[in-house]
């Protein structure tokens, strides 16, 4: 059975949604969106209140209740059916988020198992045979199939094939059959 790695924030888990609803309600300030490119959200937020963004970012329970990115769950769970599915998390860069991210999946994707998630630092030592991440960062050493997921900061990234949603990854990963149209796990895709 062919791997897929799935990464937590902005693909299943929406903190940026989250820190936007807060500061909005909190600051009302502006969120520029295009400061964003380039690689952290944080930065579309103005720069007096950037430290609170991280702060509240590192602070516990932030991550415990994130709305889930739309259709996610329903297409995870197919997915499950038809392939070794692993969620990663380069989740020790925020602590407090270990504990708030296993109960976080637990209650929203159920019919995973504690097998079947990734706490790291690092993405490097992960190998599978597809990755669906919204950072390069993390696919460009990755040796099988790299996705990048469609988010706000990373609109400029070029050099991946891009999921935009999940209803896109459920037709990539289902209905073409990407069992027979790729290589064995691991295989390098660049």
């Amino acid at each position: 059975m062919k791997r897929i790695i799935i990464d937590m924030d902005e693909v299943i888990a929406d903190p940026m949604s989250e820190m936007i609803d807060w500061y909005s309600k909190t600051y009302g300030l502006p969120i520029d969106f295009g400061a964003m490119l380039g690689g952290s959200w944080v930065k579309g937020f103005p720069s007096q209140h950037q430290e609170l963004v991280m702060k509240r970012l590192l602070s516990p329970g932030f991550f415990r209740h994130l709305p889930v990115i739309k259709n996610s769950i329903e297409a995870v769970l197919k997915l499950n059916d038809s392939y070794e599915i692993y969620i990663a998390s380069a989740a020790t860069e925020f602590p407090n988020s270990l504990k708030d991210k296993l109960e976080w999946l637990g209650e929203h994707f159920p019919f995973l198992t504690w097998k079947q998630l990734i706490l790291c630092g690092d993405k490097r030592a992960i190998s599978g045979d597809f990755m669906i991440d919204d950072h390069t960062r993390h696919l460009k050493h990755f040796k099988g199939k790299p996705y990048l997921f469609t988010s706000p900061h990373n609109l400029n990234e070029t050099g991946y094939e891009r999921i935009n949603d999940w209803n896109e990854a459920e037709n990539i990963f289902l209905l073409k059959d990407a069992t027979d149209s790729d290589e064995g796990n691991g295989a390098e895709y660049k």
